[in-house]
């Protein structure tokens, strides 16, 4: 595999010069300042293009630890949410609306046969819900490798659609509990560390669920020093599918902005896999998850939002795409100090 190109660093100082010479004062434009470098970067171009065609994918799928106490919530809910973003009804979808992004939904992995959900929903289908983790495998390693390809399909069919940015988005019950132990496996850290609330559990299921990721690490073994072995022991098609999604988005030199655990957890993965992968990578926000938290300072990167955000689906992406386009319009659009003050004759 030839080596990751890195966001283009000719351009990242063009911006970073043109940054300096805007009519604010030094420093003043704060993180919008980086963040437009960054996407100028991306971009290879100063100043960036403006962010017209942003596209975000839920992976939506079952966890058969669901069916286990770490969750709030039954895995019935993942269907309905399912049907509630082809309606356009959900938390994300309304997000979507209101700053326009395109929104993709995918079943991976759901516990259902969704009659009625339009065909292309379920075209990439891998399995009905994944293996109890504590006690099997997510995933055989065919349909490990069978979800990560189609994460990579799917970003090239965003990508060809138009996308310069592109989002990923979760929908699963009992999704943290996998995440959580990708990101201990990754991290060399015991289920303690990492695990959180999730969907809200109390305390009494929450030490349950830590258990639960614990049993899960044990049970892997060395097979998670590599990602693709840790993926098939411990993740599911959906979260698989992402990995390959956000591969191919940092290969393909597209910009990606992550959500919550599952989509940080993930790009772990990703720059695992590839490594520097995670250059291409912004974080849209802090989720309550401690694992997030983990894996988002080993990726070395600095959420844009902390809004106290877990409700998944891409919700926290989408909400800092304003955020994102605030930082492009900043340097497109103001004017460089050189140009209001010429530079007096002598």
């Amino acid at each position: 595999m030839s080596a990751l190109a890195v966001p283009d660093p000719d351009v990242r100082s063009a911006a970073a010069e043109r940054l300096a010479g805007l009519a604010t004062p030094t420093g003043a434009l704060g993180r919008l300042g980086e963040l437009g470098v960054w996407v100028a970067a991306t971009q290879g171009v100063v100043p960036p293009r403006p962010l017209d065609n942003v596209r975000l994918v839920i992976f939506a799928g079952d966890h058969g630890v669901a069916q286990h106490g770490v969750s709030a919530y039954p895995p019935a809910i993942t269907p309905a949410m399912v049907r509630t973003f082809v309606m356009g009804k959900a938390g994300v979808s309304a997000l979507a609306a209101a700053h326009g992004v395109h929104v993709r939904v995918l079943d991976l992995g759901v516990d259902d046969d969704l009659d009625g959900v339009p065909a292309d929903v379920r075209a990439h289908k891998v399995r009905r819900s994944s293996g109890a983790i504590h006690v099997e495998d997510a995933l055989s390693a065919d349909e490990a490798a069978q979800a990560f390809e189609v994460g990579r399909t799917v970003a090239r069919e965003e990508i060809a659609a138009g996308a310069q940015l592109l989002l990923s988005g979760d929908m699963g019950i009992g999704n943290t509990t996998p995440a959580a132990a990708m990101v201990a496996a990754a991290l060399g850290l015991p289920a303690a560390e990492v695990t959180g609330r999730g969907t809200g559990v109390d305390d009494a299921a929450l030490r349950h669920k830590q258990v639960v990721v614990q049993q899960a690490l044990d049970r892997a073994g060395d097979r998670v020093a590599d990602p693709m072995d840790a993926l098939t022991a411990l993740s599911s098609a959906d979260l698989a599918a992402t990995v390959g999604y956000l591969v191919q988005a940092a290969e393909s030199g597209v910009p990606v902005l992550l959500d919550g655990l599952m989509s940080v957890a993930c790009a772990l993965y990703a720059d695992r896999i590839v490594p520097g992968a995670a250059a291409w990578f912004a974080a849209g926000h802090r989720s309550t998850e401690p694992a997030q938290a983990l894996a988002l300072e080993k990726l070395g990167l600095e959420p844009v939002l902390d809004l106290g955000l877990r409700l998944g689906e891409g919700s926290g992406a989408v909400a800092a795409v304003p955020v994102l386009r605030s930082a492009v319009a900043l340097l497109r659009d103001v004017a460089l100090l050189a140009d209001l003050m010429p530079p007096e004759e002598s």
